[in-house]
């Protein structure tokens, strides 16, 4: 699944519209929906959705011997 899919799902659950997630960022509908549309949403901006929606996020790299390189769960 693809990062806005996983965004897309997020609101789908915590059953807020894309929208009203927008207008929790502070910003415009039309802004979120280029950067879902064009995959460009950063790191920093999946932590402020993480905020928004209170939610944990976390990203990381599990290497062969189960060692995890993490960005840290926000």
């Amino acid at each position: 699944m693809t990062t806005s899919g996983l965004v897309k799902q997020l609101c789908k659950e915590k059953h807020i519209s894309l929208s009203e997630l927008a207008r929790r960022l502070g910003q415009s509908r039309q802004n979120l929906y280029k950067k879902l549309n064009r995959e460009t949403l950063t790191l920093e901006e999946l932590k402020q959705i993480a905020d928004v929606l209170d939610v944990k996020f976390k990203q990381s790299f599990i290497l062969s011997d189960w060692t995890e390189i993490s960005t840290g769960i926000k």
